[in-house]
């Protein structure tokens, strides 16, 4: 019986820890236009909850976000942009066009 529970345990705290630890990366294509965008974008979506990770490209006009899955979702990140006055949309990727 001891052994039965402590294998659960084991195995719940494993199965918490692979939800915490999910990533996903997204690249959003978003409306900004010059260093200014830039700067706000990186000093408020790098703080939404669940971000791990940013990358603002200028000429491209894309922002790479990674986040941890089990704080927050892509129509979340959407809902940050916006309130920060921009718009965004995922990125189509190269395969994804069928």
């Amino acid at each position: 019986m001891i052994l039965i529970c402590v294998i659960y345990a084991f195995s719940a705290a494993f199965a918490q820890e692979d939800r915490r630890n999910t990533r996903e990366t997204v690249t959003f294509v978003v409306n900004m236009e010059c260093e200014n965008c830039v700067t706000k974008i990186e000093k408020n979506i790098a703080f939404e909850r669940g971000v791990t990770d940013l990358k603002c490209e200028l000429p491209s006009k894309t922002v790479q976000v990674t986040y941890r899955t089990d704080r927050t979702t892509q129509e979340n990140l959407v809902a940050a942009f916006k309130k920060i006055g921009y718009t965004a949309e995922p990125k189509e990727e190269e395969g994804d066009k069928n």
